[in-house]
């Protein structure tokens, strides 16, 4: 989502951001016991896996685990099934396509809200390429998001604004920010 350019309005979530740091509805950092000021949020997940065959080799080993969020939601995950995973659940990879297109929208929708286009919908089929990196490692080489969007209301976006407006919110996701995956946007 887009950063506040009002820096007073950094943010420091409580109760995985659902209320804002304090009384007033504003966010506010807080100093650290060294005198630092704090991240401006905090995401957390909690990963757990139980070993559920009689023994541990890498062909009979479960690779099924949950995921957990402070919003009490838990999902099921999963190795890729190339890697003995199962099909059924959400593979970390796949995540992380899907991080990196929901970062996307969510600044996306941020930034047309902004500049007063109403969107109505939003759907993306985003797609990442799993390869050997320069040092031959495996990694998320690329991510090719490929958003269509539906404008309503009286101003809609000519295609030189919709490139701008998601040249806007790539270099303002906070999740491509993170990451060094090449990522393409290819709007419909």
């Amino acid at each position: 989502m887009m950063v506040e350019a009002d820096t007073t309005w950094s943010r420091r979530c409580r109760n995985g951001g659902r209320e804002p740091a304090t009384s007033q509805g504003r966010f506010q950092e807080t100093a650290q016991p060294s005198g630092s000021m704090s991240a401006m949020s905090e995401h957390t997940a909690t990963i757990v896996w139980k070993r559920e065959t009689p023994d541990f080799t890498y062909q009979s080993y479960n690779r099924d685990h949950d995921w957990s969020f402070d919003a009490g939601i838990t999902v099921r995950a999963s190795a890729n099934p190339a890697y003995l995973g199962s099909a059924s659940c959400v593979d970390p990879e796949e995540a992380f396509v899907a991080s990196l297109s929901s970062c996307h929208m969510l600044t996306f929708l941020a930034v047309a809200c902004k500049k007063r286009f109403v969107v109505d919908g939003y759907r993306d089929h985003a797609v990442g390429i799993l390869d050997k990196d320069t040092a031959g490692r495996l990694a998320i080489l690329r991510v090719t998001l490929r958003p269509e969007i539906t404008f309503s209301g009286e101003k809609t976006p000519t295609p030189e604004e919709l490139r701008t407006l998601h040249d806007q919110a790539h270099h303002a996701c906070f999740i491509a920010n993170s990451v060094k995956t090449e990522i393409i946007v290819e709007p419909a």
